[in-house]
């Protein structure tokens, strides 16, 4: 990552100072240099470019071969070369830096409070770049050309802004400007006058370094209902910006490694435990434990902050469309739900959401990979012997365009469900493909036909198509992650994925590798009523699980049934008589079951609503738990028999559902129940792992799926494993949720093409 984070100004001073002569510049490649001196100092410069390198610099190789001397008299920069097949990387956009900070609360400074300043070691790259090499005129700052100051600061070597392609100032740079709906121009001073508009109560679309956001003050009730109400989002939390790290204190419990996070260049939200007391609306994020924070990283954010306090800032949108990113389509997208308008004339070339992390032993776990982490390339174990492409999943949908050993996970696109997702994902691959110049010779897609993603794979052209499971992507995207090519026993919790024998997996114990998997186990399948539709009322699935445990006749006493008792005969003979009921091992749908039969909630406003209340609901400290009795050690399937058909173990995991029933009857609170369901799954998952542990000699366990999002099932299963001497993989650089898949779906491609053949099961 050498291009745009002040590598060049790094070299030419370096070589400077070691009294070398020659020259640095870029090229499609990255950084080249031509270096002339004693061999002990050309020496010390070499170690020098990858140990002393700038903050936002990395250095994955450096090449160096001798050749004849020019006889140089002294270092320069060299003009970029964009000639040949590109290679080189392109930063992620990164918060202010503490240098810009300064500059931009210095009244002395010329750049005091100025909205767009920055460096070399901070702002915008990837959202404004559109083509390489990273040069001014391949980005959106293109039109604004520099004053006369700026520019003597872009060519000194010695000055921080050397070479800084966004490089600006109030005199040539980017404006606000406050505007009504129909783009009227507001009088007064912008920044002021949107202060008093949060202030006031009002909804303020806010443009950011990757779209728009929507914006009311935080602690203002009112503000937040309201823009729950026009944004159409009913309960699903809105993240938080607080100014700095001791306002965030105020709002919730952060450790050293959530603070390191918050604090981070990549300015994502992060998941932290709310305080009881904190000072946030209830509209904020009902009912729910936890807040998503995150600090100003830009200095239009640092100075809005300054005067606001706490605001939420959420992506500018309607549920389930991408975040607005252009002026003209916001006003007419966000006419109205926006009171007034916080805009500038810096173009966003790509739109880009705000990445959401979470702390997990002192690890960072992405549950959103977006701005600030894209397009850093996550690196793969071995080389593609051919580029990919693959499409990701239907729902947190992201792509992963491939080649060599790097593989370029794209931002956040959502849910492939309207035409304007599928736009944003379509113009999304175009520009990787251009960015990095990756011609794909492989797609990898899904085995979903009815997927967008895997429609819009079957529609390229000229290329060999690799469908991938579902389940297996998870895991192999968890070895990705981690650097590994298995065989690990893998196991897959999520809501829904298309499996192998057409029906619906979701609860997977696999013997998996990059290229190959077997499944071993799943949990029991029950119904799905009415398909699609049990997803958004997991009532369904609390009927279905408990018709599946006791037959026609149900204990008496739930209030599961007795809330939904108009509709019970149906579902009862859609189960029966398996009519629009397809039956899935989920986890997930697991999940909600129990949060329905516990009265959690009956219908869900997006998704995984029901399992994270049930989750938000647990006594963290129970470490009771329900047991499931797995079948005799010789019912296990012969995993590692050439050819081995047997069929896999079915998990008896109703057996839960039933203490669960058992216990609620009986009067035991609801936060107990939680809890030793919570701790149930988790002995489970290790107990069942340590029988095909027995079976396989496997013991490596990956632990991949959204269901794994929670973070105390996450938690008791990690312990669980790890007291049974597992070594146990988890997600770091992608989410493991669907966000993750195109990541395993590269992965499983490129070995599969290694080893010259496309099975998705073997046996």
């Amino acid at each position: 990552m050498v291009q745009g984070v002040g590598f060049r100004p790094f070299v030419y001073t370096l070589a400077r100072e070691l009294g070398l002569t020659g020259f640095v510049g870029n090229d499609v490649h990255g950084v080249f240099v031509f270096a002339e001196g004693p061999p002990s100092l050309l020496e010390r410069f070499r170690t020098a470019l990858s140990e002393q390198a700038p903050p936002l610099a990395v250095v994955d190789e450096i090449t160096a071969t001798a050749i004849e001397p020019r006889g140089d008299e002294t270092f320069e920069i060299a003009l970029s070369d964009s000639s040949g097949q590109r290679a080189t990387l392109v930063s992620a956009d990164s918060a202010t830096c503490v240098d810009c900070l300064a500059e931009l609360g210095d009244p002395g400074d010329r750049r005091y409070r100025y909205p767009f300043l920055n460096c070399t070691n901070c702002g915008p790259r990837f959202t404004i770049v559109t083509d390489v090499p990273y040069d001014r005129p391949l980005t959106t700052m293109a039109p604004f050309e520099m004053c006369a100051d700026c520019a003597a600061e872009y060519h000194d070597p010695t000055n921080r802004r050397f070479h800084a392609q966004p490089v600006c100032c109030p005199a040539c740079g980017p404006e606000l400007r406050l505007t009504d709906s129909t783009g009227a121009v507001l009088p007064g001073d912008p920044l002021d006058r949107t202060v008093a508009a949060l202030r006031d109560g009002e909804i303020v679309a806010l443009k950011g370094l990757g779209g728009y956001h929507l914006a009311v003050d935080a602690a203002n009730p009112d503000a937040a209902a309201t823009l729950r109400k026009r944004k159409h989002r009913e309960e699903k939390p809105f993240a938080v910006m607080a100014p700095d790290v001791a306002w965030a204190r105020t709002l919730c419990e952060i450790d050293e490694h959530e603070r390191e996070l918050l604090e981070s260049r990549r300015g994502a939200i992060v998941l932290l435990d709310r305080r009881p007391d904190a000072a946030v609306a209830e509209a904020v994020a009902p009912g729910n434990r936890q807040l998503g924070v995150m600090l100003p990283y830009t200095p239009l954010h640092h100075l809005l902050l300054a005067a606001t306090g706490p605001i939420v800032l959420t992506s500018a949108n309607l549920s389930d469309e991408p975040i607005a990113y252009r002026d003209a389509e916001a006003r007419e997208r966000l006419a109205e739900i926006a009171d007034v308008f916080l805009g500038h004339d810096r173009g966003i070339h790509m739109r880009t959401d705000d990445s959401v992390v979470r702390s997990f032993d002192g690890r960072e776990l992405p549950v959103r990979r977006s701005r600030g982490l894209v397009p850093e390339p996550v690196r793969l174990r071995r080389e593609l012997p051919r580029p990919v492409l693959a499409c990701g999943a239907e729902l947190k949908n992201t792509f992963c365009v491939a080649k060599g050993s790097n593989a370029f996970v794209s931002h956040h696109i959502g849910d492939l469900e309207n035409y304007e997702t599928l736009r944003s994902f379509t113009e999304g691959i175009e520009h990787f493909e251009r960015l990095f110049d990756i011609a794909p010779e492989v797609v990898a897609h899904d085995l979903h036909p009815e997927y967008l993603s895997t429609k819009y794979a079957a529609e390229r052209e000229d290329v060999e198509l690799v469908g991938v499971q579902h389940h297996h992507a998870h895991i192999a995207s968890c070895l990705a992650d981690n650097g590994e090519s298995g065989p690990v026993l893998g196991v897959a919790f999520d809501g829904l994925g298309f499996g192998t024998d057409g029906t619906i997996w979701g609860g997977e114990f696999l013997l998996a590798d990059l290229a190959d998997f077997r499944r071993l186990a799943h949990l029991e399948r029950v119904p799905m009523p009415g398909g699609d539709r049990a997803v958004k009322q997991p009532w369904r699935m609390a009927v279905s699980q408990l018709l599946s445990c006791y037959g026609t006749e149900p204990p008496g006493g739930l209030e599961v049934l007795r809330r939904n008792e108009p509709q019970l005969s149906v579902i009862t003979r859609m189960c029966e008589g398996g009519v629009n009921a397809p039956r899935t091992s989920s986890a997930g749908r697991l999940f909600d079951a129990v949060a329905a039969i516990l009265g959690i909630r009956d219908a869900v406003s997006y998704e995984g609503q029901a399992a994270i209340e049930l989750e938000q609901l647990a006594d963290r400290e129970e470490r009771g738990h329900y047991p499931v009795a797995l079948p005799a050690s010789g019912t296990l399937p012969d995993p590692v028999a050439a050819g081995a058909a047997s069929p896999p173990l079915s998990v008896p995991a109703g057996q839960l559902v039933r203490a669960v029933v058992d216990e609620l009857r009986a009067g035991q609170r609801g936060e107990v129940i939680a809890g030793r369901f919570h701790n149930g799954v988790a002995e489970l998952i290790a107990r069942l792992c340590e029988r095909l542990r027995d079976a396989t000699g496997v013991g490596e366990v990956a632990l991949s799926g959204g269901v794994f999002q929670n973070t105390l099932l996450l938690r008791r299963a990690v312990d669980a494993l790890r007291r049974r001497g597992f070594r146990v993989l988890l997600h770091s650089n992608v989410p493991t949720n669907d966000g993750g898949i195109c990541l395993g779906q590269v992965a499983i491609a490129g070995e599969r093409d290694r080893r010259g053949g496309n099975s998705p099961e073997r046996g």
